[in-house]
């Protein structure tokens, strides 16, 4: 196509309002040299742009959320996307170490020729979750900080994930974390603060947090008969109870080659367990000896007073086959699952050893992110539209207006702005009809008209 026929189709197009027609168009740059150049429209694989009415939802979304959190005393920070390749491969971040983005040495340090592994090729990659980095950020920054500490942290995160739906390679996490609170406090207010502003955001959806401790895990691993060096294979395989039943996981246990009996109880016990505090109570007592004292009452006792002051509606369950497969996991551990949504979508726990790597020196830690793309994807399926403070009001004037004319129009939009009012100045497109439209689309209810004449408004 010449490039005069490719603007003439372009301008038929934009008359007529075929804006998808326009985006979908291979626009062609002729070089002086005769050749063509295609860039590419669409993002990199698993990254994805945002149109204008998600972003509406996002905003409001990730204002919710601050909110509530700041609420409950949460302070913001922030840490740099980019991290040491040593802190990423600590052997902390479970399967997520295999997803890094790594990030090659720049300038001198940059050595090709010489270079014999992957590892003289790298010394930094994007970070996998902002569990680490906040890590790093206490260990350096204690001595300026309050204790306990009460983190608010919301940014972008990347892992070179299979992409699907509600999962992509670059995407928000809004994560909570008590640091230096050894207490079951944390866990009670990171349940409270996630469960609040999930019931704000999502008024009419249930929702249940389960909930469990990796101490009562590896202990009920140990009562059935399972060797102590077994419990990262009876995890893994605990864990696709979701995905392949009870049945599943004693046939899976059995092939791994472990004997029957200790199966069997295994099993029997995860069969048995009430799914309440009284359920936990009743764990212990039969765990005696094995879990550490006061563990399930701990537990129980978090469960007792969440249920009693939480102000959102949602089903607190004990899950005992609930694993987590982040490996800084100490305690406690918790996720949320949502109608409408197949997974879970938000979660956290105990990490008391992760800072410990830093300093030297254990520190109580516990956190609660919630899975922000997946909350707004819920949203973004159900036909969600983002409430109004006010309404959203456009001045459209018509083209060839003169600047004291022109003037005008802004000084009265200003005005309305500092009364609290959304205004949008826009000249107006010759297809007035389709640009309300848009814009309709977009939140706006209202339309003021200015003409190059007055009198004519």
């Amino acid at each position: 196509m010449t490039a005069p026929a490719w603007k003439k189709t372009l301008a038929n197009s934009y008359r007529k309002g075929k804006i998808e027609e326009i985006k979908n168009k291979r626009i062609e740059i002729i070089q002086e040299n005769g050749e063509t150049m295609a860039l590419k429209k669409k993002p990199v694989t698993g990254m994805r742009d945002i149109l204008p009415a998600e972003m509406q939802i996002r905003d409001y979304v990730l204002n919710q959320i601050k909110d509530t959190y700041r609420s409950f005393g949460f302070t913001s920070i922030e840490t740099p996307c980019v991290e040491h390749i040593e802190n990423l491969t600590s052997k902390q971040g479970g399967d997520n170490e295999k997803l890094i983005f790594k990030i090659l040495k720049r300038g001198e340090k940059l050595k090709l020729d010489t270079a014999e592994t992957e590892a003289d090729l790298t010394d930094s990659g994007l970070r996998y979750d902002l569990t680490l980095p906040l890590s790093r950020y206490y260990a350096n920054n204690a001595a300026n900080l309050p204790n306990p500490f009460k983190a608010l942290q919301v940014g972008s995160v990347w892992r070179a994930d299979r992409p699907q739906k509600g999962r992509f390679r670059q995407f928000v996490q809004c994560d909570i974390d008590i640091l230096g609170d050894a207490t079951n406090l944390a866990e009670i207010e990171l349940i409270l603060a996630t469960t609040t502003a999930l019931g704000r955001i999502c008024p009419g959806k249930k929702f249940s947090v389960r909930i469990n401790d990796r101490e009562i895990l590896r202990a009920m691993a140990l009562y059935a008969g399972f060797p102590e060096d077994s419990m990262d294979q009876v995890f893994i395989t605990l864990d696709k109870m979701d995905k392949i039943g009870m049945e599943g996981v004693e046939c899976e246990l059995k092939e791994c080659g472990y004997g029957e009996d200790a199966v069997k109880k295994y099993t029997g016990i995860l069969n048995s367990i009430q799914n309440d505090a009284a359920g936990v109570r009743e764990l212990g007592q039969a765990l005696e000896g094995i879990l550490p004292e006061g563990k399930a009452e701990n537990l129980a006792a978090i469960m007792d007073t969440v249920s009693e002051v939480a102000t959102a509606e949602f089903e607190l369950v004990f899950d005992p086959t609930l694993v987590r497969g982040m490996g800084y996991y100490t305690g406690t551990i918790f996720e949320v699952s949502m109608e409408g949504f197949g997974g879970s979508v938000a979660g956290g726990g105990r990490y008391d050893k992760m800072i410990g790597k830093f300093t030297g020196m254990e520190t109580p830690a516990c956190g609660f992110s919630i899975g922000f793309e997946r909350i707004v994807t819920i949203l973004v399926d159900s036909g969600f539209t983002v409430p109004a403070a006010s309404g959203k009001k456009a001045y459209l004037f018509e083209k060839g207006m003169d600047s004291v004319r022109l003037s005008q129009v802004i000084r009265e939009a200003t005005k309305e702005r500092m009364a609290g009012e959304q205004i949008l100045v826009a000249q107006m497109n010759k297809n007035k009809k389709f640009q309300k439209e848009q814009l309709q689309k977009e939140g706006y209810t209202e339309f003021k008209e200015f003409y190059r004449d007055a009198l004519k408004n």
